[in-house]
This record gives C-alpha cells, structure tokens and sequence, in this order.
C-alpha cells in the first residue's frame, strides 16, 4: 500500500525533492522503515508557490456549486477507498484497522459538509442609511492557502483543512506530516483522479522546520492553517503574522475532566478511559488532568486503576490502543513522568516502555496514572501527547474550577455531575473553546467550530461554517441607483 519512495505532488506531476535527500518514514510499531520521504526545502515550496499562483485565479472564478461538485467527487472516491486509506493510516500510525476506519469515516462526513457549502458560501444583504443605496457582502478566496498538518489523525487533519480551502475557493500548498506522509500522498492521488486541477492542490514532503517554515515565510501565502504544537504555533504567528498573512492555529491541550460527588462514577470512569487513552492520548483534546471531589475521589481511583489495568495495548482491533508516532516523542514523555516521580508525584500504575516482545520493538508506552502533582508543575503545564493522565483531589466546585482553569492551555474541558446548575455554571466558566456536560473531552464535528484559547489556539476556528471566516475575505458592495434614470 506504500511505495518505497513518495513525491511531491506539485502541478499534478510527483516529484523528487530537489536536494535529492530523503527521510525515512519508520512504522511507530516495528521500528522498521516504512518508505523514504522527500526532504523538501525552500527551493520545492518556492516551485509549488509558483505553480499554485499560476492557476488560483482559474480556480477562484470557479462557480462555487462547481468546486463542490469536483469535491464531492473526491469524497465519493475516498469513500470507495476506505479501506485502502486506513490500511495506510494503521501502517503509518500504528493504531488498529478499527480506529484508522473510523477517522476515515470522520474525514468523509468533513469533505461532505464542505462539498456541500459550494451552495451556501452566503454572503449577506442589508439595508443601508441612504437613500437608493443597497449593501451587500460577499465571500471571495484569499489566494494561496499553506496548511501545515498533524500526524495523529493523518486523513482527518488532511480533510479538516484541504475541504474548507478548496471550497472556498483557494489554491493549496499541503506541508504534510513527516510522520505519516503517505496518507497524504494518496488523499492527493485521489484528488487528481476526482478532477481537481493541477495545481489547485499541491503537496510538498519534509520536515517542518524546513518545508513548512518555507512556506509559513513565503510571502505569496496569503492564509496559513496549522494544527501542532503551541512552540510552533508562536512561531508560526510571530512569522506569518509579521507580513499580515491571515492565521489560524489550533494548538495544544491539558484538557480537564471535573469528577463531582454526584457522578455517575462508573460512567465518568468510561469517559475518563476514552478521553485519556484512546489513540494512545495523542489528542490535542485528551484528557490529561482528571480533577475528581474527595468525598468520591478514593472510590473513583479504585475503579479507573481497576480498568486502566485491563487495557489492551497492541496494534490490533481487539486492543485499546497502539503505539506513540515516533521514538522521540515517546523518550519526551517519559522522561517528564521520571521527572515528576523524582519531584514528588505518586506514580499509581504504568510510567513505562512497554516490553513485551510482541511491542518491544515499537513505541508503546503503558497507560500512566498519577497523583500528588501540583497544578504548577511541568506535567501538569505540558501537554504529553500521551496516554498519561494526572489526579487531582480537590474540596468541591469552586476548587474544580479554578484547577481546571489554571493551565496555560485552553482547549475542551468536561464535567461529570447530574446537577444542572454545576453543569451550566461549568460551562459558562471554565475558560477553553469546548464544554462538555457528562460524556469525554473530544468529540468535535463537522459542523461545528472547533479552537480553543489562551495556549490552545489564536481564536479561529475549524472546521463548521466558521472555517469559512479562515479561507475567505468578505468584501462589502454598495449598489446606488440613480432615479432619473427609472
């Protein structure tokens, strides 16, 4: 399902790097190298820039219902593919065909919502102060759209950027993840074969201090979308930012899960499970704090530790969850557990590699549970991207709240109680894009806006209609009539 080597795709035609070097692309299960990855550079985005300037304004004059019309065509294939593209997501990722078929699923419902919205890019009419003047806005591309993606959901982040761009009405320069790089040659091959135009749509290989801070800096990219770490998002902002470009990053999390003392505790437990383990943590949405009441707070420990336990770790449908993207992120994490340990933390279950000799060669890590960490402390400040969660016993409410809201990040929180009036004051307070009221600390959809605050974005968000306000420029129209003229 991987070629040994990938391509660019620039201009509808692959393409070698033009350095000629290569990155390996290892399997996050075996160790083993998967395919060899262009190491593009400035030279490969300057190429693809150009290529994309050459055909936006075509693309842009584009009826809207017809972009969405060719788009449409492009999730009917990824739909007949389905299972070709999760093969290469589960080879790429390491999770199981189950998982790597449900993001596929995930990224289909994001390409069908946008497809669709060739037929409603509004605009909006209104009245106007002066007599025999009408106003109007409308919705017109920015140009050239450079999207720079995250590898723990290789065809959904693909989707969640390209379907809104497109639609909208821009060219696109994808920067795709080093870590899983086939996942977006194919979604490109796909979107070739749908009809897309050569050009509109352009991927370009490497690394992103390299590729994606070219094209960040390129000065022709008029809208830049990134989806990382909150390290780059700063530099992302302070260098695209800089020469006015449009921006939208969606960041990092050390997302809260409130357990009160009228939970229902086994279903917290469920929801805690799945929002800390599942893709083994590496969500921007994970739930890394679980902040739970004293009077219940033993006998909510009890029972998660009792159930992280029986989690299956494993790259299969049977197990929970797989390994971690790469080796070096993997040797990060752990080391903040050692550290923490050392600092005063109680490590609970986990905190480990895994060694049996089925994973040994593969970057898994057992599923971590801590306690006795302070709010302040570098674990509870940082987002591991991992699936290791930290305890937090607090007094009641109030307390809850002013933990939850303590952390730099500010991305989904979710609260457990069967009080409606915790559950609206959580909401209305806790300071993050994303609420949820009895259930996990994921769970975005298509057609909802999805970002979040404070560490965890710059205020845009994605997908939903909002998407739209990223990708596109309103411009007002005045039409004045002259009445002699009647």
């Amino acid at each position: 399902m991987i070629p040994e080597t990938l391509s660019n795709l620039i201009g509808g035609v692959e393409r070698p790097s033009s350095n000629g070097e290569y990155i390996e692309k290892l399997s996050p299960h075996s160790g083993q190298r998967l395919c060899m990855v262009p190491r593009s550079g400035a030279t490969d985005v300057q190429h693809a820039v150009e290529i994309a300037m050459k055909v936006k304004d075509a693309w842009a004059e584009t009826p809207a219902v017809h972009r969405g019309m060719i788009l449409l065509r492009l999730v009917r294939l990824m739909q007949d593919n389905a299972d070709e593209i999760a093969e290469i997501v589960a080879l790429e990722t390491g999770k199981s065909m189950k998982d790597a078929k449900g993001e596929v699923g995930a990224a289909v419902q994001c390409g069908l919502f946008y497809a669709s919205e060739g037929q409603r890019l509004y605009g909006r009419t209104t009245t106007s102060g002066t007599v025999n003047k009408y106003a109007m806005t409308i919705r017109q591309p920015i140009g050239i759209a450079g999207l720079v993606v995250a590898a723990n959901t290789p065809i959904a982040n693909v989707s969640w950027k390209v379907f809104p761009a497109l639609i909208c009405g821009n060219v696109a320069v994808l920067k795709a993840a080093e870590d899983t790089p086939a996942t977006a040659s194919y979604f490109g091959r796909l979107a070739a074969e749908a009809g897309i135009p050569n050009g509109v749509l352009n991927i370009v290989h490497g690394l992103g201090a390299e590729a994606g801070d070219a094209l960040v800096r390129h000065p022709d990219v008029g809208v830049v979308s990134f989806t990382g770490s909150t390290r780059v998002g700063r530099l992302i902002q302070q260098h695209a930012g800089a020469r006015f470009a449009r921006v939208s990053l969606e960041l990092g999390g050390k997302n809260p899960l409130v357990v009160c003392d009228d939970a229902d505790i086994e279903n917290a437990v469920k929801w805690t499970l799945l929002s800390a383990f599942s893709n083994a943590g590496q969500r921007c949405a994970a739930a890394g704090r679980i902040i739970v009441f004293n009077s219940v707070y033993e006998r909510f420990k009890a029972l998660l530790l009792e159930q992280t336990r029986q989690l299956k770790v494993g790259p299969n449908d049977s197990d929970d969850y797989g390994p971690i993207i790469n080796q070096r992120q993997m040797e990060n994490m752990l080391r903040y557990v050692r550290e923490a340990v050392v600092a005063g933390a109680v490590l609970i279950t986990g905190g480990h590699r895994m060694t049996q000799k089925e994973l040994s060669t593969g970057w898994y890590v057992e599923p971590t549970l801590l306690e006795n960490i302070a709010p302040d402390a570098p674990l509870s400040c940082t987002e591991l991207f991992g699936p290791i969660v930290a305890l937090y016993r607090v007094a009641g409410f109030e307390e809850a709240l002013r933990i939850s809201n303590s952390s730099p990040y500010g991305l989904t929180a979710s609260i457990h109680t069967k009080s409606f009036s915790r559950a609206i004051r959580f909401c209305d307070r806790v300071q993050t894009g994303v609420a949820v009221v009895n259930a996990g600390t994921f769970g975005s959809e298509p057609h909802m806006p999805f970002g979040g605050r404070k560490e965890s974005g710059n205020g845009s968000r994605e997908p939903g209609t909002e998407a739209l306000n990223v990708y596109s420029e309103l411009k007002d129209v005045y039409l004045n009539v002259d009445p002699a003229s009647l």
